[in-house]
């Protein structure tokens, strides 16, 4: 994945090698949580493309204001998606 930051603005700032990576590191951060916000990708998935593990990249998901739950779900609905899990749970103990 290559991704491309054209702006005249930024074009014109002159930086320290240091200092690009750094800026070019929080904006792959950013890319990143947006997906993950979306639902285009995975925790653990944001966790491999950062090189961070899992439980880094919920910490960076408080950071953003990312729920770990997903939101769209009513009660109902979630009420259902626990039932499920209960009873595959059970079938695994049994």
């Amino acid at each position: 994945m290559a991704l491309t930051i054209l702006d005249e603005q930024l074009e014109s700032i002159q930086l320290s090698a240091e200092v690009q990576e750094k800026a070019l590191q929080k904006a792959k951060e950013g890319y990143v949580m947006t997906l993950l916000e979306v639902g285009e990708i995975s925790s653990g998935r944001a966790g491999k493309i950062l090189g961070v593990p899992r439980l880094a990249v919920i910490e960076m998901m408080k950071k953003w204001g990312i729920s770990l739950f997903d939101d769209s779900q009513n009660l109902e609905e979630l009420r259902q998606e626990v039932e499920q899990a209960e009873l595959i749970l059970n079938q695994q103990i049994s």
